[in-house]
């Protein structure tokens, strides 16, 4: 019953609540990006949701576009300003999905939404991360965020679809909050948030 009804109910109640508590830390956000970045405040792209459906992804925007002399993009950490590090650090970054998860494009707790390239790398297991709605935090994020290896998280994302509850949820929520707080696993290397799925890491 959570799973199908009630859990998409707590999604809207605890979505509308938080993006009018957290309106000031929003705004204020939105201003600076809106200096610091010459306009440019949010981040938009497709990701795999539901049952692979896609969704635009919204998040405040934390890099700039700048890149090489091939017209590639430079190394994340070459490109994320010093206002940005500090969004990321505080995880303000990804308050915007709280409008995706009002429209139904994803749930306060899931597996996280990666990119499309990454799914004809999946195991048929690790697939199944996509049986329930993504999440904005989840339970990989409490257990280690970006400071475990890419299998690790598939691995604890299966569990948590095959394990999904409303105390699981409660429990994630309020160990995010910690994480958050002491800003715990942000980096998975000095250089870099996350290195790329590849298949085998």
């Amino acid at each position: 019953m959570y799973r199908f009804a009630f859990k998409r109910l707590l999604d809207i109640i605890v979505s509308l609540i938080a993006l009018i508590l957290l309106s000031p830390v929003i705004i204020v956000t939105f201003l600076l990006l809106k200096f610091y970045h010459g306009g440019k405040v949010f981040f938009l792209q497709e990701r795999p949701g539901y049952r692979e459906k896609p969704f635009r992804i919204i998040k405040f925007k934390t890099m700039t576009d700048d890149r090489d002399e091939h017209g590639n993009l430079l190394p994340d950490v070459q490109r994320t300003t010093p206002v940005g590090k500090k969004i990321r650090a505080l995880s303000i970054d990804e308050l915007p999905q709280l409008i995706n998860v009002l429209k139904g494009d994803m749930s306060l707790v899931g597996p996280r939404p990666l990119l499309f390239k990454y799914i004809p790398l999946y195991s048929a297991e690790q697939r199944t991360r996509h049986h329930v709605r993504p999440g904005i935090t989840g339970l990989a994020q409490v257990s280690g965020r970006n400071g475990i290896s890419w299998n690790k998280k598939f691995e604890l994302d299966t569990r948590y679809v095959a394990q999904l509850s409303f105390a699981l949820d409660v429990k994630i929520l309020w160990l995010t909050a910690i994480k958050v707080i002491k800003k715990e696993g942000i980096n998975q290397t000095p250089d870099r948030p996350m290195l790329p799925f590849d298949g085998t890491n």
